[in-house]
């Protein structure tokens, strides 16, 4: 017998997924959504994503005392790519919400027990190693623009960046790659988490719903990719500490975007 969702009931499985048309309108109305769940639970939610500002903070501190600037962009960036798992809190706030059910740890504990915990993890596993291989790449590519040349500054290596060839270049390649990891990370994990939260299936059932909802609406979910890099780029000047509310609307927007490009 099919169950309401995934974190209660035995374990049966459900139907495959089926995958709606969405426009523009639904994104906007997803982020209005996810605006008034940050609202009503601003608490709960700071506490969750507490730790991502506070990390941004350390790395970025770490980075500039140990003279690895180059890796500072490709850290801050990839929080895109692993932001999806880092949610995945957020989602269960918004969906309890959603069922008019009140928030109690237990709901987190239970989420340990579900059936589908191994198939989040594996998934969580996987944007990691998207992670780690797109700093690596931006490893490679610095090196082969600049060599073994190490900045003594923020300034210097910022000049060098930014007022030679090979900066632009790295610039102009850097971006091209880190649109392709963007793009692998948004198609298995647009909507992954939600569903393995809110139904018993597989983690690759889960990936393929999820790449199946890039590939029947390729325009909108490209805006959703710019409405986020955007996002994370506000929430990144105030020396991180803009994360706190920029992540937390961001994962109740990605449930309600979930809602509405899967079929209940």
């Amino acid at each position: 017998m099919a169950k309401p969702h995934a974190l209660h009931g035995t374990g049966a499985a459900l139907d495959e997924p089926l995958v709606r048309r969405i426009g523009p309108a639904d994104l906007r109305d997803a982020l209005m959504d996810g605006i008034d769940d940050f609202k009503a639970m601003p608490t709960h939610a700071f506490f969750i994503v507490l730790i991502y500002p506070v990390l941004g903070l350390v790395l970025a501190g770490t980075i500039l005392g140990y003279d690895v600037m180059p890796l500072l962009f490709p850290i801050m960036s990839g929080f895109a790519l692993v932001g999806p798992f880092a949610a995945i809190g957020l989602y269960e706030l918004s969906r309890l919400r959603e069922a008019g059910d009140a928030f109690a740890w237990t709901h987190m504990a239970a989420m340990l027990r579900s059936p589908v915990v191994g198939s989040i993890v594996t998934l969580g596993l996987l944007l990691l190693i998207v992670f780690i291989a797109w700093l690596a790449t931006a490893g490679l590519l610095y090196r082969t623009a600049f060599g073994a040349w190490e900045p003594d500054s923020l300034g210097d290596f910022l000049t060098q960046v930014f007022a030679t060839r090979e900066g632009w270049t790295m610039i102009v390649v850097g971006n091209l790659l880190g649109l392709a990891f963007s793009t692998v990370a948004l198609a298995v994990s647009v909507v992954s988490f939600p569903l393995l939260l809110d139904r018993n299936v597989s983690a690759a059932t889960a990936v393929r719903t999820s790449i199946q909802v890039v590939a029947v609406n390729p325009g909108t979910m490209a805006l959703w990719g710019l409405v986020v890099a955007a996002s994370l780029v506000v929430g990144f000047l105030p020396l991180f500490l803009g994360l706190a509310v920029v992540l937390p609307i961001l994962g109740h927007a990605t449930w309600h975007l979930y809602r509405r490009a899967v079929s209940a």
